[in-house]
């Protein structure tokens, strides 16, 4: 099985990930992801398509992750597993689906207007 590369976003989070057969070793940006987010619900949702899919000791994933906070990386990680994970068997589709995690979450910050403090906030109206 050759390497392979998929994309997750989240937010402004943006995940590149490599998965290829190994013994369950997951690296983000050089560091293994334990070290990378230090709270026990971020490192489950990096393993959750695996756990789910039952492999987790199965494929080494390689993670570049950028922007955002780290729920976001988080998320945009588990996104990109689960998309690699399809491609590679189409039956894991069956168990990832319902789970909601092949769904990209479109939820953005919304821009600030002109004339405003922020994208929905107004500044004090004075009548007189």
């Amino acid at each position: 099985m050759d390497t392979v590369h998929k994309i997750g976003r989240r937010k402004t989070a943006v995940a590149r990930i490599y998965l290829s057969e190994g013994k369950g070793n997951i690296t983000v940006n050089k560091k293994d992801f334990k070290d990378y987010f230090p709270t026990g619900t971020l490192q489950y949702k990096v393993q959750q398509p695996l756990m789910l899919t039952e492999n987790l000791t199965s494929y080494d994933v390689k993670v570049n992750v950028f922007g955002g906070g780290v729920t976001g990386q988080a998320e945009a990680i588990r996104l990109a597993i689960t998309r690699a994970l399809v491609s590679i068997n189409e039956e894991h589709r069956a168990v990832l689906k319902p789970e909601g995690l092949l769904t990209r979450d479109p939820r953005m910050v919304e821009r600030k207007k002109f004339g405003q403090k922020k994208a929905r906030k107004k500044f004090q109206f004075s009548k007189r």
